[in-house]
C-alpha cells in the first residue's frame, strides 16, 4: 500500500530519533502509529483521503522528542557514543549541583559570620529585605531560597529520586533568574554576567532532566562520598575567601573549587596511566618469559581491551571539562565588569589568574577526556 501523507508526516518527526533507533524500531512504530489512528487494514482510498488531512498530534510529536533525548541519553542498547555522552551529562549535573550548592551555602554562612561583626553588616544584609517596599522583601526572600533549594536537589538526586531532584532545581533556577529580572527592572539593560548566571541554573534543570532518565544508571560522585564532597566543598569555598585579607569576588571561591577539582582530576588520570603503562610492562615481560609463543597475541590482545575501558574517565574528564566552560564564562563575564570600576590591584591581578589557570585547565582536561574517548571499545 502507498504510504500515506500522514505516514510520510510521522516518518517525518521519527527523523528526531538517531540512525541507530529508527533501525531498529521505526517500523514497529509507524505500524503501532496508524493502528491507534484508526488506519483500516485494507487500505480504503475514501479512509486515506481523510487520513491525508491529518498530522501527528503535538502530544505524539512530544513523545518523540521525548524518546529522542533518552535515546542520546544512553538507553538500553544504546552506543557507545551516546552512552559516553549520557554519562558526561549525568557527571555534569552531579557536578553542578554540587558547585551551586557548595557556593550558595558558603556566600550565606559568610554573609551570616561577618553580619555579626558591627551594626554598620547588619544594617547591609537586612536591607535586602526592608528596601523597595514588597519588591524587595520578595527579592530577598529568592536569594535566601536558593541555597536550600540547590542543596535539597543535589541531595535528593543523589538519593536516586530525579524527580524531587528536577523539581528542587526549577524552584531554584527561578530564584537564581532574580537579578535578571531586577537588573532589566532598574537599569534597563543586564550584563553577560547576569545572563551567564541565569543561564547556568537553567543549564543544571536541562541536564538533570535530560541525564537521568528511566534508563539511567544510579546518580553517584566518582571516587568521593557525595556527603564528604559537599562539606569539603564548602570548606575550601570559605577558606578561600578568608584567607585573602586584599579581598576577593563573588566567582573567586567557585574559580577556586573548579580549579581544585580539575586539577585532582588531572593528577588522578595521570597516576592511572603511569599505573597502566607499570602493568602492562610487567605483564608483557612475564608474558615473554612465561608464555608459549602461540599464546601471546591471544593474551597481549585480552590485555589492551581491558585497559582500554576508558568510557567513565572519560565522562568525568569531559563532564569537568564543560563545567569549567561555564565557570570561565562567568569569570570572563566579571572581569569584565570589574575592568571598569576602580578595584584594588591584587583583586583583579587574582582574578586574571584565575582566568588563567581556569583556561589551561578546561583545555587539559578536554585533551585528556579526548583521549580517554578514543581509547573507549565502541560498540553500536
Amino acid at each position: 500500500m502507498t504510504a500515506t501523507l500522514l505516514e510520510q508526516r510521522y516518518r517525518a518527526v521519527l527523523r528526531l530519533l538517531p540512525a541507530y533507533y529508527r533501525r531498529a524500531r521505526e517500523e514497529e512504530m509507524v505500524e503501532t502509529f496508524l493502528l491507534r489512528v484508526g488506519v483500516a487494514e485494507d487500505g480504503a482510498e475514501d479512509e486515506a483521503r481523510d487520513l491525508d488531512l491529518m498530522r501527528p498530534s503535538w502530544r505524539e510529536a512530544g513523545s518523540v522528542v521525548t524518546l529522542a533525548v533518552r535515546s542520546r541519553m544512553g538507553a538500553a542498547g544504546a552506543p557507545s557514543g551516546y552512552v559516553t555522552l549520557g554519562g558526561a551529562v549525568r557527571h555534569f549535573a552531579l557536578f553542578a549541583l554540587l558547585l551551586q550548592a557548595a557556593a550558595t551555602v558558603t556566600e550565606a554562612a559568610l554573609s551570616l559570620a561577618w553580619s555579626s561583626r558591627s551594626a554598620y553588616d547588619r544594617s547591609l544584609l537586612l536591607d535586602v529585605f526592608t528596601s523597595d517596599g514588597g519588591y524587595g522583601w520578595a527579592r530577598g526572600v529568592a536569594l535566601w531560597a536558593a541555597p536550600p533549594l540547590w542543596t535539597a536537589a543535589y541531595a535528593t538526586l543523589l538519593r536516586q529520586r530525579p524527580r524531587g531532584a528536577r523539581l528542587f532545581a526549577a524552584v531554584a533556577a527561578v530564584a537564581a533568574s532574580e537579578p535578571l529580572v531586577d537588573e532589566a527592572h532598574w537599569s534597563g539593560t543586564v550584563t553577560a554576567l547576569t545572563v551567564a548566571t541565569a543561564v547556568f541554573g537553567w543549564l543544571i534543570v536541562l541536564a538533570v532532566c535530560c541525564g537521568f532518565h528511566a534508563d539511567a544508571g544510579p546518580a553517584r560522585l566518582p571516587a568521593v562520598p557525595p556527603g564528604l564532597a559537599f562539606l569539603g566543598t564548602c570548606v575550601l569555598m570559605g577558606g578561600s575567601v578568608v584567607i585573602r585579607p586584599e579581598g576577593v569576588d563573588s566567582e573567586w571561591a567557585t574559580g577556586t573549587a573548579f580549579a581544585v577539582a580539575a586539577a585532582a582530576c588531572l593528577a588522578a588520570r595521570a597516576l592511572a596511566a603511569r599505573t597502566d603503562r607499570a602493568r602492562n610492562d610487567r605483564g608483557t615481560d612475564r608474558d615473554r618469559n612465561d608464555r608459549p609463543r602461540s599464546d601471546r597475541p591471544r593474551n597481549d590482545q585480552a590485555r589492551t581491551d581491558r585497559d582500554r575501558d576508558d568510557r567513565p574517565a572519560a565522562e568525568t574528564t569531559l563532564a569537568l571539562a564543560a563545567l569549567g566552560l561555564v565557570v570561565l564564562t562567568l569569570r570572563a563575564g566579571l572581569l569584565a565588569v570589574e575592568l571598569d570600576i576602580d578595584l584594588p590591584a591584587g583583586l583583579l591581578a587574582g582574578a586574571v589568574a584565575q582566568l588563567a589557570v581556569t583556561v589551561l585547565l578546561v583545555a587539559a582536561l578536554a585533551a585528556v577526556g579526548a583521549r580517554d574517548l578514543r581509547a573507549a571499545p565502541r560498540t553500536g
